[in-house]
């Protein structure tokens, strides 16, 4: 009875939420761009001609915004282990991003560049025991920072939503190791309840 109450709530909150709204109208895949859109505006990220890896992509909410943003010469890949619809502009892979098939898929389409963002809004399948989902949290969030460090090009930027909590300060001390800037923000459309952030590290050191 407590999961189906729960679950009534979140989609009456979810019809009503004026971001859901916005993004329905605007054209957007999810309200999640707002959060993505905000951030950029206050460190200007993307610029035209950049090569930007979006993780966990589906539904495609950022890819649609990274996309005009580096637009007309840059390069969006999307990768999501879910299937998603086209988007003009950007590069497609199914799979899982710690594969090393789908790894080598992804390296094929980057035909030896290396990307100027990688980026990711990714969570776990949250079961709604923190003592299980945070941990799961943390370590998705780590294997995406192992592989910004694999494929970054040299002063690259990476971007992703984590949640406070235990590890998330272990987290963020290793990505201060790895970039010389790196700022924490709570986006406004940003549920207020929600322990998500966003880390946004710029500038990768170069390995002594």
């Amino acid at each position: 009875m407590v999961k189906k109450s729960s679950s009534r709530r979140w989609l009456k909150e979810h019809f009503t939420d004026p971001y859901v709204i916005k993004a329905q109208k605007e054209g957007y895949r999810s309200r999640a761009v707002y959060k993505l859109l905000e951030i950029d505006e206050r460190h200007h990220l993307f610029k035209p001609g950049m090569i930007v890896i979006d993780l966990g992509a589906a539904p495609g909410g950022w890819s649609q915004v990274v996309s005009k943003r580096v637009a007309p010469h840059g390069r969006v890949i999307a990768m999501d282990i879910l299937e998603m619809d086209p988007i003009e502009g950007v590069h497609f892979i199914q799979g899982d991003f710690l594969d090393e098939a789908t790894m080598k898929t992804l390296l094929n389409a980057l035909s030896g560049a290396k990307p100027d963002w990688v980026i990711s809004d990714m969570a776990p399948n949250m079961s709604g025991n923190e003592s299980v989902d945070l941990p799961r949290s943390i370590y998705l969030s780590e294997c995406a920072l192992d592989f910004a460090l694999n494929t970054l090009k040299d002063s690259g930027g990476f971007l992703i939503k984590v949640f406070q909590g235990e590890g998330f300060d272990e987290l963020l001390l290793n990505i201060r190791r790895h970039f010389k800037t790196v700022s924490i923000r709570k986006p406004k459309a940003s549920r207020g309840r929600s322990r998500e952030v966003y880390i946004v590290a710029k500038d990768l050191k170069l390995k002594s």
